[in-house]
């Protein structure tokens, strides 16, 4: 077990790196900041020189592969660190020099416990990408396939394992301070922060995401997963099909290929609603550099080590409360976030739907290029407070995707309208999954299914009950008195009148002695 005086030096170690790139003069600054952790902060930034603007992104880069990871978590969370800090967060990159080719040809050998030449006729030293958890090369197979080759960084189990280890004692330490800290619940926030990365870290489970993404996406058109390739995948290696396109963020390129950037948007922006409102699973890392265009136009997305889930009941609210606000429906909006319980019962529904109309109608009749999903999720980021609202972890990732796709859909098509893209999509979700057709056959089928049931609960009953037997059912008898136990019962009353006889004379005995009737 980690002692606190460990945490705390860790803690104050990250908050100097973090004052020398100005990230904790925000802290500092908010209210909401509890009194301990503003005094923490001004013992971090003791002594050091802080730039006039902040760099939260190149902190967090500095302080190394977890805190990237963190920092990325965190660009989703306006209301813990605010719209500026978010903003720049968003621009961190997961990158970090690569790992000499003898180290990374050491794990695969060791893991697969063969030499690298029987398993490819061609692996390039050079790596096409190196992040805080892995880095990529490109290799050939034995069998002449173009793959990629995923190959977790050495110790990087390890360092994650010590630094969430802190993460999760000084957010429990901010949690128990109470008050806003509490509402944001910094707790959840870590564990599913610390979930996320658990599942980059075991690349068997990327994989399996990978494939049970290929599997949903089958039938939509010009949006395709590389392969995985088993036999050469692990727990520390993942072998995937090479994706030869140009990367979704050069327009330039884009352009001199002959592709139609604004259908490029669009369809970028239904394949994320397919995955998260139909499926329910959905790419939760889609930033520029995982997504890629072929020569023929399909949308090819890579790195699945970030996945997201949500229930069908949390995918039909998330539904209603797009389009919702998209419509201009505030009131039904407002049900929404009661029914969920994402707002308190004690509120007004009223009061909550007039908070919901100040955030929308702002954007309502602005020309399509302002219209903003991040915009509104700040706005609605903004009202959480004073309607006690609890963060949902949940929705963290989802919240962060939608922002991705957005920026990236809005770079390839400055005037693309998410709201317009999106709405004739929820609208046939809604109508499908929530309609008065999908109710009823909904009932249908519940009710089919009891009915299938009833034979095995006839057959539990009659197990229970059995049928009677061939014989007649024999008459009522008369009850007949047995003579041994009259015998017994007579028995039983003579030995009742010999104790009581001997305790009357126990008795007088005893009198008789006390009072000296014998001499």
């Amino acid at each position: 077990m980690t002692l606190p005086a460990t945490h705390i030096r860790r803690l104050l170690g990250w908050g100097r790196v973090l004052a020398r790139h100005g990230a904790l003069r925000l802290l500092e600054q908010s209210p909401n900041t509890p009194a301990p952790v503003r005094r923490l902060c001004r013992i971090a930034r003791f002594g050091t020189r802080q730039p006039a603007e902040p760099d939260y992104a190149g902190a967090f880069r500095a302080i190394g592969p977890a805190a990237i990871k963190l920092g990325q978590t965190l660009a989703t969370r306006p209301d813990l660190v605010g719209e500026e800090a978010a903003r720049n967060l968003l621009s961190l990159q997961d990158r970090l020099p690569p790992v000499a080719f003898k180290h990374i040809r050491h794990e695969i050998e060791s893991t697969f416990e063969r030499p690298l030449e029987a398993m490819f006729a061609q692996f390039d030293p050079e790596p096409v990408g190196a992040a805080s958890v892995a880095q990529v090369h490109r290799a050939t197979t034995t069998e002449g396939r173009e793959v990629a080759v995923k190959v977790l960084r050495p110790g990087v189990r390890e360092k994650f394992t010590r630094d969430i280890d802190t993460y999760e004692w000084a957010a429990a330490h901010l949690e128990a301070l109470g008050g806003e800290a509490s509402r944001l619940r910094p707790r959840l926030v870590i564990a599913n922060f610390k979930r996320w990365t658990v599942r980059e870290l075991d690349l068997r489970r990327e994989a399996a995401s990978a494939s049970e993404l290929a599997e949903q996406m089958h039938a939509f058109a010009g949006y395709r997963i590389p392969a995985i390739d088993w036999d050469r995948t692990n727990g520390r290696v993942m072998t995937l099909d090479w994706i030869d396109g140009i990367k979704i963020s050069d327009n330039a390129a884009l352009d001199a290929a002959g592709h139609d950037r604004k259908e490029l948007a669009s369809r970028l922006v239904l394949a994320f609603l397919n995955q998260a409102i139909s499926g329910g699973f959905f790419h939760a890392d889609m930033h520029q550099g995982n997504l890629f265009v072929e020569a023929d136009g399909t949308i090819a997305a890579i790195d699945f080590g970030i996945m997201g889930r949500i229930d069908r009941r949390a995918r039909a609210w998330l539904a209603e409360i797009l389009y919702g606000l998209t419509t201009g429906n505030y009131r039904r909006v407002a049900e929404i976030h009661f029914e969920a319980q994402y707002v308190p019962s004690y509120h007004s529904v009223d009061e909550f739907a007039t908070a919901l109309r100040a955030v929308g109608e702002p954007m309502r009749g602005k020309p399509v290029s302002e219209l903003s999903v991040g915009q509104m999720l700040d706005g609605l980021f903004a009202i959480t407070r004073d309607f006690d609202m609890q963060t949902q972890p949940h929705l963290l990732l989802l919240q962060k995707s939608m922002v991705m796709v957005e920026g990236i859909a809005t770079q390839l098509d400055p005037e693309i309208n998410m709201w317009d893209t999106a709405a004739p999509f929820v609208r046939s979700w809604i109508r499908d999954e929530l309609g008065p057709e999908s109710a009823i056959a909904d009932r249908i089928r519940e009710d089919a299914e009891t009915l299938l049931r009833l034979p095995a609960l006839v057959r539990r009953i009659e197990d229970r009950f059995p049928a009677k037997g061939g014989a007649p059912e024999p008459p009522p008898l008369p009850a007949v008195e047995l003579m041994w136990e009259r015998k017994r019962d007579a028995s039983s009353g003579n030995w009742t009148g010999y104790a009581l006889a001997f305790a009357a004379g126990a008795g007088v005995t005893l009198a008789g002695s006390l009072l000296g009737w014998w001499g």
